[in-house]
């Protein structure tokens, strides 16, 4: 960010009285709610920081950090004293107070686009760290930012920063927005698509690669014949060939091939019978790998076809949540895990997705489905807390989204976990539910 800009931003943020509301988006991005309804978000990645206001920016997770217990405590609901550049340097200082019964409370918000050591510091009226996003020791920089120690200031710039007027401040953080999120929204799309694309490749080679029906049918029918001719010349075959000739029961001469050197003839017609064997389970079960691939494949596409939807990197960074570090937790084949400021959501790929998703839910859960028509299941995880509207029509749009591929408005029905009845498999009655409306053409 040029300090020339964060000037006039700071001009224009001296038009607010109050901090409405304060919290944390995502690891690196805070958003200040100014006067009830002007969103302004702060984007403090190292090297690459910035101020930028958007119509909406989902929130990843609720975050519980010290930091994040303090920057509610001190500045949620509080008042505008002064706002200022510190030390004509790229550090903007939000000075406020919390006024009550007993004492007028000052605190200072300082946000600090300092290239490597960029950092959101929270200090009281004697410039004593309360906490900060990044702590900083005194072996990485001589100004430690440690929680109980006194902040020094930045030395001066050697130099005289350039100017940058800005026509229009507010309409500038929009296109900051806009222009970072375009480069950032395309390297991602491209990113996951890219890895999407290699899964989809990779269940359509192994379903193209199914034995077909009758393929199968041959391979029973030769392999047990092979098998009784075997034990039909036993008095002809020698031990460890390559291969053996045998009669038919027509008196026809046949070479037959071995797979490997074989030191009786029993192991080869006893190999031949399991050959047998495994076909037939093959075919019996092939019913069932085919349903399995099929829904895997249709799957992927949908997931390919939402991500190059995607409008925004917060829809990116849902799709694609971290993975759980335990080793402990086995995560289904079969269930798509997201999480939704912090709900976790959890979404069935196929009808042993579905079973699975029904069944861990608990009571309380939430569970989703759409109206009169088969979908995708899916149940958000309540922790016997109430979930917020705004919740519910996300993890429903994903229930959409991952079941047609048509834009248009959709009915999905909800309930408690409680209030649903399996039938057969994934096929479920449920009552006192309540249902809403998703429009994926928006």
């Amino acid at each position: 960010m040029k300090l020339s800009h964060l000037k006039q931003i700071t001009t224009y943020l001296k038009n607010f009285k109050k901090i409405s509301a304060i919290h944390r988006v995502s690891d690196t991005i805070i958003k200040v709610v100014f006067d009830k309804n002007d969103d302004i978000y702060f984007q403090m990645q190292r090297s690459n920081s910035s101020i930028f206001k958007c119509s909406s920016y989902s929130r990843s997770k609720v975050y519980n950090a010290p930091f994040d217990v303090v920057l509610a405590k001190r500045f949620n609901r509080s008042n505008i004293l002064d706002i200022e550049i510190i030390n004509d340097d790229k550090i903007l200082r939000i000075k406020t107070s919390i006024s009550s019964a007993y004492k007028q409370e000052i605190t200072y918000l300082q946000f600090e686009f300092t290239g490597k050591y960029t950092n959101v510091i929270i200090l009281d009226e004697n410039n004593i760290v309360l906490e900060a996003l990044r702590h900083i020791d005194i072996f990485s920089s001589f100004r430690e930012v440690r929680v109980g120690q006194k902040l020094l200031d930045v030395p001066s710039a050697p130099f005289k920063a350039k100017e940058y007027p800005l026509d229009d401040v507010e309409e500038f953080l929009y296109s900051v927005y806009e222009k970072e999120t375009k480069q950032k929204l395309d390297s991602l799309k491209k990113q996951k698509i890219a890895f999407l694309t290699k899964k989809l490749n990779k269940l359509e080679k192994s379903y193209n690669s199914l034995a077909s029906i009758e393929k199968l049918k041959e391979d029973i029918e030769i392999y047990n014949h092979y098998g009784n001719l075997v034990l039909s010349n036993l008095h002809n075959i020698k031990p460890y060939q390559k291969s053996i000739k045998v009669y038919d029961y027509d008196g026809k001469e046949i070479e037959i091939k071995l797979d490997k050197l074989y030191s009786n003839a029993s192991d080869i017609s006893n190999n031949f019978f399991t050959k047998s064997k495994k076909a037939k389970q093959k075919l019996q079960n092939l019913h069932i790998e085919i349903d399995s691939l099929k829904s895997k494949i249709n799957h992927i596409k949908h997931f390919l076809q939402i991500v190059k939807d995607a409008k925004d990197i917060s829809k990116i960074m849902l799709l694609f949540p971290k993975k759980l570090k335990d080793k402990k937790i086995k995560e289904s084949d079969s269930i798509e895990t997201f999480y939704i400021e912090g709900y976790k959501v959890q979404l069935g790929k196929n009808e042993k997705g579905n079973i699975e998703v029904l069944k861990n839910a608990k009571a309380r859960d939430i569970w989703i489905h759409m109206k009169d028509r088969p979908s995708a299941h899916a149940t958000i995880t309540t922790d016997k807390q109430n979930v917020p509207m705004h919740i519910i029509e996300s993890a429903g749009r994903i229930c959409v989204e991952f079941t047609m591929f048509t834009k248009d408005r959709y009915l999905v029905d909800y309930t408690p976990r409680r209030e649903v009845t399996i039938q057969d498999g994934a096929n479920v009655l449920y009552n006192k539910y309540k249902t809403i409306e998703i429009d994926t053409r928006e």
